[in-house]
């Protein structure tokens, strides 16, 4: 503890925290910044007048710094040290520092937007520029004006973050910087990019492990499936070497899907001779600390989730990280004793080819959420095209995000917030998700899409997927589930429930069915709590859910579907006779296709139908909708007439049109996008037509 180079400095950071509202913290890899300044605040008397919060970019690292601190301070975990996660919170009324991701205190905010229960906000890794993190630094800057005389404090911490630019945003505000690693570590690059990096790694690690000295190593992955991969085949080459000729090793994987009490075995140190393996994605950058380790082993490349406001697609890529990652990366060795570094990448790479830092996310992802939770703050001098971000995202960015939460009725063509969106933004969900919620609870079927809306919401997925080592992947349901009756994936995942429901929540039943036991149980937690939520937001009065006729079933579907379809609003999509697949309702309308995994089926004239919703269009070697869900043609009227009259200005909460022509561009767009969509009437004959064709040559065959 005393060696943490932060401790030096506790009595500096208190006199600037005390002298100004807001202080940025630059604190390097290893200084102990996210388990030291909450305890210095608190022994300096900054929790006396309110609780002092600390945010994290992941759930895993609001846990696990959590515990760390409240083994620390000798106190009860979840007492005076607590956290708060998304369907989870673990604090008490004697809590006095509590760590949260940075989307539940914006949630939080909803209900009290002064966040008058805190004296102390510390935005932490904020350099990892999460989409909730540039919200929130947004929003604590009008709200340290608004909180000047109680004398409300806020910290923006980082490891790499631009100190002099985030300074500039509020204000001219101090910057500390704080040294960090302890010891050197020396770097390594290879002569060339391998073609396999999971195979690369393999090697390097075992080298490692035969030829060095004692000491963890540390290897970054892209995500799950590659980690997973690299688990196996390190656990049976280090079975294979002679025994006596190395010493012992354990391999831990660590991704966001693990379990908390298979995560935090990362922490517990090795038994004697013992060397830790840990694979890991990003996650183990800068969000967690794993002492002891002295061998890294970067591969380079991270998955990280694009979205084309476009198109509203989205895309999982295996992406090259910037140079601030791999220095990140670097800094995880040498936190006891001189470490190592070994890049899989030339040096020429990383000095030519890695860009400075990453994209922030808020450029690369949906912003619909975001949106419409700044919406729902009733903030009369908020424009949403003008914002006052770090980092503002495109023009584009925040015309699709108004554009969708106008299709599903958040708000109304002038941008304000309806009762419904009210009701949306208090529910920690998707937009889709919140708006199928409010449409079920007036149709009937709001016990139904609550089971859909927590399945959804899973971590992992639930489903048996493809055998390893196959290349076909499930394209019908194995293990005798349910199919969803042809009506799409959304029935079936209901279906898949119900039968878990009718067994009374049998753990044997998941396991005889290839479900995940962890997820599914996650579900059943999630829709009990998303239930809760919806009688206190919405009032409803919650039907028991239980077995059904056949025919009430029918209905439940009928009601759910049309439900699903005011909630999917934005993500639509038309059958296309003349191709193989469907057409979008983007901005730039796409034409898709079903995901191998889905169960919709055509009818018994063997035609797919005309109309289906899904919950999200992601790329991979072609475009594909997943979970999809068939919907009538009736449901989607108001859809088509909606575009008609579509004025992203006017939806941002703007009075009057720009003059200035950087904003022509996106009115252009949105006349072509209008003029794009056919007449319904128009398109609805041609597609009767079509039929009628299709029907007669199937007669004549």
């Amino acid at each position: 503890m005393a060696t943490l180079p932060i401790l030096q400095f506790e009595d500096k950071i208190i006199e600037t925290v005390e002298n100004n509202p807001v202080t940025v913290v630059i604190g390097e890899t290893g200084s102990g910044k996210s388990t030291q300044l909450s305890q210095m605040l608190f022994r300096r008397g900054f929790a006396v007048s309110g609780v002092i919060a600390v945010t994290q970019p992941r759930r895993v690292a609001a846990v696990s710094v959590a515990r760390r601190v409240a083994q620390e301070m000798d106190v009860r975990f979840g007492e005076e040290v607590g956290y708060a996660i998304r369907f989870e919170d673990r604090t008490c009324e004697k809590t006095k520092i509590k760590y949260l991701t940075d989307g539940v205190l914006l949630r939080e905010s909803l209900s009290n937007p002064e966040l008058s229960a805190y004296s102390v906000v510390i935005l932490d890794e904020a350099h990892e520029r999460s989409l909730n993190m540039d919200i929130l630094m947004g929003l604590v800057k009008r709200l340290v004006n608004m909180r000047e005389r109680l004398k409300f404090r806020v910290l923006i911490t980082s490891a790499t973050l631009e100190g002099e630019k985030v300074s500039s945003f509020f204000d001219g505000c101090p910057v500390l910087n704080v040294p960090g690693k302890l010891y050197p570590v020396e770097v390594f690059y290879t002569d060339e990019r391998p073609k396999s990096y999971v195979e690369a790694a393999l090697k390097k690690a075992i080298d490692i492990h035969v030829n060095e000295p004692e000491g963890d190593m540390l290897i970054f992955m892209t995500g799950q499936e590659d980690i997973e991969k690299l688990v196996m085949k390190l656990e049976e080459k280090v079975r294979n070497l002679e025994e006596g000729s190395v010493m012992d090793a354990v391999i831990y994987p660590l991704h966001g899907s693990l379990p908390p009490e298979l995560q935090v075995r990362v922490f517990s140190p090795p038994p004697p001779n013992c060397r830790r393996f840990i694979v890991a994605t990003n996650i183990a950058e800068t969000s967690l600390t794993v002492d002891g380790v002295v061998y890294v082993i970067d591969t380079g490349y991270v998955k990280q989730r694009q979205y084309n406001p476009s198109t509203g697609m989205y895309s999982l890529d295996v992406m090259q990280i910037s140079r601030v990652q791999a220095n990140q990366r670097a800094g995880r060795a040498g936190r006891t004793r001189p470490g190592k570094c070994y890049r899989l990448y030339p040096s020429e790479v990383y000095h030519e080819e890695f860009m400075e830092a990453a994209v922030p996310e808020i450029q690369r992802t949906s912003l619909a959420g975001s949106v419409l939770y700044l919406k729902s703050l009733d903030l009369p001098d908020i424009d949403i095209l003008t914002f006052d971000f770090l980092d503002p995202p495109s023009y584009e960015s925040l015309s699709d995000a108004l554009r969708q939460l106008y299709l599903i009725d958040a708000i109304d063509e002038n941008g304000n917030i309806t009762r419904a969106g009210r009701a949306m933004a208090e529910l920690p969900l998707e937009p889709s998700l919140s708006r199928t919620l409010m449409e079920a609870n007036d149709n009937g079927s709001l016990s139904q899409a609550l089971t859909v809306a927590a399945m959804l919401s899973a971590e992992t997925s639930l489903l048996p997927s493809y055998v390893k080592g196959s290349d076909k992947k499930r394209k019908h349901t194995p293990l005798n589930l349910p199919d969803g009756g042809g009506l799409g994936d959304h029935i079936q995942l209901l279906q898949i429930y119900e039968m878990w429901d009718s067994t009374n929540y049998d753990i044997e039943w998941c396991r005889e069915h290839g479900l995940q036991l962890r997820g599914m149980t996650f579900v059943k937690d999630v829709r009990g709590q998303l239930s809760q939520i919806m009688q206190k937001v919405a009032k409803c009065s919650m039907e028991v859910q239980g077995s059904h006729s056949r025919r009430e079933s029918r209905q439940k579907y009928r009601n759910l579907r049309k439900a699903l379809s005011a909630g999917y609003a934005n993500q639509l999509a038309e059958r296309m006779l003349r191709h193989n697949g469907y057409k979008t309702l983007g901005m730039m309308s796409q034409l898709v296709q079903l995901h191998p995994s889905s169960v919709l089926q055509p009818d018994e004239d063997g035609m797919l139908p005309f109309y289906v919703v899904y919950h999200e269009l992601i790329t991979t070697s072609k475009a594909f909708m997943r979970n999809v869900c068939a919907v009538e043609r009736e449901w989607i009227m108001p859809v088509f007439k909606k575009l008609e009259n579509l004025d992203v200005n006017r939806l941002s909460g703007r009075i009057s049109h720009p003059n200035d022509c950087s904003q022509e561009k996106p009115e252009g767009e949105l006349k072509k996008q209008n003029d794009d969509v056919e007449s319904v009437a128009d398109r609805d004959s041609k597609i009767q037509a079509a039929r009628d064709r299709f029907l007669a040559r199937k007669v004549k065959k």
